[in-house]
């Protein structure tokens, strides 16, 4: 288990309006949609490994028909853990303004890290040792990258003159890639607000930012199952038993 001298809150990120999985998305939040043999919200699984590995105070950042959040987890008792509610506001957007948006509010006031984990993305990581890496490397922001990524397509190699030589479907490929969980420092947050303004995204503008800054920004290497529902095509063909251990 991590060391707990220093306090940790995690932030998951839940207030997207879910465009590509309409019109489902239409009636409930993309993070309440079922996932698993007992068809549990995306957003309980999440949860329920957060509580099950020591984090037991989360921020759920919530927008897009958040009432329907707040009426199913309640105050997180249920799960074992304390959860607090930020609504999105037409002043602070994207993701790194629904982060910055529970700073100001004093949401994340007494915690030094916050393990920020985007909403539709599933993955059974071990968070005590992400965690102890993170802190061990003295990092403003430790990224969980995973070592390879599959196409979701085929992918076609074409000669000069337009003839298709070899084709490989959905094939795995030696790329470093971001998964959507990430630990930060909470003073990387109030930096970010005052450099970055309201509306920022964390992946697109802020961790950029930071690594122009010259702050400690560190890759977790992950050769764990993940999974990103993030489109309703991607949702149709999950299988649950990719994630052993993580859907229940």
């Amino acid at each position: 288990m991590f060391l707990v001298s220093r306090r940790v809150a995690a932030a998951v990120l839940a207030g997207g309006e879910g465009k590509r999985f309409r019109p489902y998305t239409e009636i409930i939040p993309k993070p309440m949609m079922p996932v698993g043999p007992e068809e549990k919200p995306i957003l309980e699984h999440i949860v329920q490994w957060l509580s099950r590995h020591g984090i037991h105070d989360i921020i759920l950042l919530v927008g897009y028909r958040w009432r329907q959040i707040r009426n199913y987890f309640r105050d997180g008792g249920y799960w074992g853990v304390t959860i607090r509610y930020s609504v999105d506001t037409e002043e602070y957007k994207d993701t790194g303004g629904a982060l910055v948006n529970a700073y100001r509010r004093g949401l994340m006031e007494g915690y030094d890290e916050v393990l920020v984990w985007y909403g539709d993305i599933l993955a059974p990581l071990d968070i005590g040792d992400l965690l102890s890496k993170h802190r061990e490397w003295g990092a403003d922001a430790t990224l969980v990258v995973a070592s390879r990524y599959q196409v979701p397509v085929g992918v076609a190699t074409v000669s000069p003159e337009g003839d298709i030589v070899d084709l490989q479907e959905k094939p795995w490929l030696d790329l470093k890639v971001t998964i959507g969980v990430l630990v930060l420092e909470s003073e990387a947050i109030r930096r970010s607000h005052e450099a970055l303004g309201k509306s920022f995204d964390v992946m697109s503008h802020m961790i950029p930012w930071m690594i122009r800054e010259g702050m400690r920004v560190k890759a977790y290497l992950y050769d764990g199952p993940w999974y990103d529902v993030g489109s309703m095509e991607r949702y149709a063909k999950f299988d649950p038993a990719i994630l052993r251990g993580f859907i229940s």
